[in-house]
């Protein structure tokens, strides 16, 4: 056993691979959402007849099929996205019908269906964070990470860039490796690649990234940081009030609306009964909408009186709490149509990090601009 185990090489992290895994988190969100939102639409049509019934999963499962044989039969490295986009509509389609398969009675829209599927989302997302993270920089790392770089001299599409970061790279395992194979190896790469025989390619920013430059231009030319922060406020503020407001509506119906009492219309509010168990669920549900909520509002008047470190503490963690630990009791009990206000939610956390990144972390030797200062005004 252990002689089998011995000759299994450490598994290195794949170059890319925190991109590939991105667009695998968005190919699943869109899958779910918009199989879902079609079925909506449609009335839940199926495809077969009397005897069959070609469910969704199934092309799932042909899906997850090709996507497992591309890499194993083609090498070029656009495999890998495409792999990875075929892999999770895949498994988008087959994870969307997860209530058929836990249930007797097979229940496309078996309650927990829907935070299972949301479940299964977020630690995927907390899988990717993970990948962000940069690997230990040790010789064997960066010399994968060349080779796999140097396909593009296959194809003949080596951009200056990619020659550059594959001369650091390798320039790297020669300076800092013990293993002299790895050294020599890394030193004739390196005489190659700077050699006359590699031409690079001029540097093109891809769809993606150029589109990104441009929001980044507009953002910068017609949304200076005062307006940015009036966003925030506005949105923070909106989602902190709809939570207090949806609170507020429970109490007042359930104390003074309804002859039922208070925790039998707590019940019929969230469509629960008291014999599914959920009621301990609803009322831990409401409190920490009621937490969330004030956060947000806190975090937008901190952001409103020009406090944005500490109004971005309380956005970043108030939206965390919601995102991680909340929703998953909305989808519970509101099933898909919690759907809008994830992305909400999500739209204003990355709204919130971007304004972190641009105004309250200081470049290099600088400290940033305090809100409310003439520099800010100047900015602004």
């Amino acid at each position: 056993m252990n002689t089998l185990f011995s000759r299994v090489p450490a598994p290195v992290k794949r170059a890319g691979a925190a991109h590939y895994l991105r667009l695998s988190l968005l190919s699943f969100a869109a899958t779910v959402i918009l199989v879902r939102l079609f079925l909506a639409l449609t009335g839940y049509p199926q495809l077969g007849n009397s005897t069959l019934h070609i469910a969704h999963v199934l092309w799932g499962g042909l899906l997850l099929f090709i996507a497992s044989l591309l890499p194993l039969i083609l090498a070029n490295r656009w495999v890998y996205a495409v792999s990875g986009v075929l892999s999770v509509v895949g498994a988008g389609l087959f994870i969307d019908e997860v209530g058929k398969f836990i249930t007797r009675n097979y229940d496309y829209f078996y309650p927990p269906a829907a935070p299972i599927i949301y479940g299964f989302f977020l630690l995927t997302v907390l899988l990717y964070f993970e990948v962000r993270r940069l690997p230990a920089s040790d010789a064997r790392t960066e010399l994968y990470h060349a080779l796999d770089g140097l396909e593009e001299v296959l194809d003949h599409d080596l951009s200056m860039h990619e020659r550059a970061e594959v001369e650091g790279q390798l320039a790297s395992v020669t300076r800092g490796s013990a293993d002299p194979e790895l050294v020599q190896l890394a030193g004739v790469l390196l005489t190659f690649v700077r050699s006359a025989a590699v031409t690079a390619t001029r540097d093109e920013a891809g769809f993606w990234e150029r589109l990104w430059q441009r929001l980044e231009t507009w953002q910068e030319r017609h949304i200076r940081r005062r307006l940015f922060r009036y966003l925030l406020v506005a949105g923070l503020g909106a989602l902190g009030l709809v939570a207090i407001v949806n609170l507020l509506q429970w109490v007042v119906t359930a104390f003074f609306r309804t002859s039922l009492g208070p925790l039998s219309a707590l019940l019929v509010l969230g469509g629960v009964s008291a014999s599914t168990g959920g009621v301990a669920w609803l009322v831990v549900r409401v409190v920490l909408e009621w937490v969330v909520g004030v956060a947000l509002l806190v975090a937008a008047r901190f952001f409103l009186i020009g406090q944005d470190r500490r109004g971005f503490r309380f956005a970043y963690y108030g939206l965390l709490l919601s995102l991680m630990t909340v929703n998953l009791l909305v989808f519970y009990f509101d099933q898909f149509r919690a759907v809008f206000s994830t992305l909400a939610q999500f739209v204003l956390l990355l709204a919130s990090l971007y304004y972190r990144q641009r105004y309250l972390t200081p470049a290099p030797g600088k400290e940033p601009a305090p809100a409310g200062s003439r520099q800010e005004e100047r900015l602004a």
